[in-house]
């Protein structure tokens, strides 16, 4: 994953951006993940790479054993 831009950002926002992930609103997460970074402003590629490792994370994270 890359740590860098989630690392930016806080644990509130970070559940915020998996809420979203999880509800299929990619743009909305997008858009939380720009204006909350800090500066220098993330790029929108940085931004979808992050989406798909959260997406990934998340859908791992649903159909683990034991959860």
């Amino acid at each position: 994953m890359d740590e860098g831009l989630w690392s930016r950002l806080s644990a509130e926002t970070r559940a915020e951006v998996d809420r979203h992930v999880a509800a299929g609103r990619t743009v909305r997460a997008i858009v939380v993940m720009r204006e909350r970074a800090g500066l220098p402003q993330p790029e929108l590629r940085d931004c979808v790479d992050l989406l798909a490792q959260r997406f990934t994370a998340l859908r791992e994270h649903a159909t683990a054993p034991g959860d």
